[in-house]
């Protein structure tokens, strides 16, 4: 089988493991919790199975980002106690047809973007990508997961510290953009696509950073979010003092001048 099947075969099992789960602890943010996860398990699977020279610097980034994300989204599950307000407000509005749209819209659906955005990690590494595109790859890849990470812990401890519902931190890396975490981790997929640049079809696995790029942006990153606060009376001046999703450096120093 080629890594694409193999992927593809893994994917199902995993995500219909985690509909059962789902079920049994009902509870659809398990999905969350599983996503980055996921990944890792891909990247594994296929280094083993397809082992390619240069493969473990695309593995390892790979690992660490989805670990990170996993450990994150489950202790903020332990913390909350309840299931994400996205998946709760889909068990209310699907009524009979819950089960089956769980099972398709959220953790097929899901499944399959992961395929999408594994991509890059199912192109055999036939021939050594030059330095350049390693080295740049890995700069960005950890550039966008230190600011991930650094913005997720940043709003966790704001949230621990906020009770208040309708106040937005305004602080850190949130002071430069409204969603610095998806900033991060729309770098980071750009990296891993760069890390392994001319491997197989390079061209065809750009379809992952381009993937995960619009999740976040046009689907279910910014935009539901943005419904969400769009109802409290400070986030309209909020979004007007600070970008949505790209950092603007030069506001934050503004600011700081006054």
């Amino acid at each position: 089988m080629t890594p694409e099947i193999v992927a593809a075969v893994f994917i199902f099992f995993y995500m219909l493991v985690l509909f059962v789960l789902a079920l049994y602890f009902k509870d659809n943010s398990i999905a969350d919790i599983a996503w980055g996860p996921g990944f890792v398990g891909i990247a594994w699977l296929i280094h083993l199975r397809f082992p390619a020279p240069g493969f473990l610097w695309a593995v390892l980034p790979t690992t660490f980002w989805g670990l990170r994300l996993g450990i994150y989204l489950f202790l903020r599950k332990i913390r909350e106690k309840r299931e994400d307000w996205r998946y709760a407000a889909w068990r209310q509005n699907w009524g009979k047809w819950f089960y089956l749209r769980s099972f398709l819209q959220v953790f097929m659906l899901q499944g399959f973007f992961m395929w999408i955005i594994a991509l890059p990690l199912l192109q055999r590494p036939l021939i050594q990508g030059s330095l350049t595109n390693l080295l740049t790859g890995l700069l960005l890849f950890i550039f966008g997961f230190l600011w991930e990470s650094i913005a997720d812990y940043q709003l966790s401890r704001f949230k621990r510290q906020q009770k208040e519902k309708g106040v937005f931190l305004q602080t850190g890396l949130w002071a430069l953009s409204r969603h610095p975490n998806y900033f991060g981790e729309i770098l980071l997929w750009w990296g891993i696509w760069l890390i392994l640049i001319p491997s197989g079809n390079w061209y065809i696995s750009i379809l992952s950073p381009i993937c995960i790029t619009w999740l976040l942006t046009r689907v279910s990153g910014v935009p539901m979010l943005e419904g969400k606060f769009r109802k409290y009376p400070g986030f309209e001046a909020y979004a007007k003092n600070t970008t949505a999703l790209i950092p603007r450096f030069w506001k934050k120093f503004e600011r700081d001048k006054q």
